[in-house]
């Protein structure tokens, strides 16, 4: 039975780092980032590569039954029994599918949602800061807050509800975050 962690953020949360960490640091725990898979896909030059990139260029989501199908075959090729991936679920509808995948086999246990919580201000100057990409300007930076601020209540309410989400504040340096989300890792 495969572990599976969920962190989920805002766009600049350090969810990605966070993750990437704590994999680093604890060969036990694979670390996937969706956006890590899609880019993958995109950078392979597939056809499947050429559609994502239209969504995600323009800081749209990408369709629902393509980044399930990414996760859930990356969580089963994984040699590791600890997965952790960050920055999914982004909308309700992939939270409803990822749930419903989940609960129709019994692989795979979700045990946390962690959100790495960062205000507004904090998640563009980081963002912005970076500036790595052609994703990261102010245009895209917004949308893609739009896109996370949009269902994230919903979100925490349904993980609320099953006992999984815990909320770790993001707004401080990167040892205490990790330090935090390994612990909670640790005890779920």
């Amino acid at each position: 039975m495969k572990k599976l962690f969920l962190i989920i953020g805002a766009p600049g949360s350090g969810k990605t780092t966070d993750a990437s960490l704590i994999a680093k640091e604890d060969d036990k725990y694979a670390h996937f980032s969706t956006g890590d898979l899609l880019r993958a896909e995109v950078a392979s030059g597939s056809e499947l590569g050429k559609k994502i990139d239209s969504f995600i260029s323009k800081g749209n989501l990408v369709p629902l039954e393509v980044v399930v199908n990414a996760i859930i075959s990356a969580i089963k090729g994984s040699e590791k029994s600890n997965i952790i991936i960050d920055g999914y679920p982004r909308s309700v509808e992939q939270m409803t599918e990822l749930d419903k995948v989940l609960s129709a086999q019994n692989e795979i246990n979700l045990r946390g949602v962690i959100e790495v919580d960062v205000s507004e201000a904090i998640a563009r100057e980081r963002v912005l800061g970076r500036a790595r990409g052609a994703d990261d300007n102010n245009e895209v930076f917004n949308n893609r807050m739009k896109v996370y601020l949009d269902p994230i209540e919903a979100i925490r309410k349904f993980y609320k509800g099953k006992n999984l989400l815990h909320v770790v504040n993001g707004e401080r340096t990167i040892e205490p975050i990790v330090a935090d989300i390994k612990k909670l890792i640790e005890n779920l």
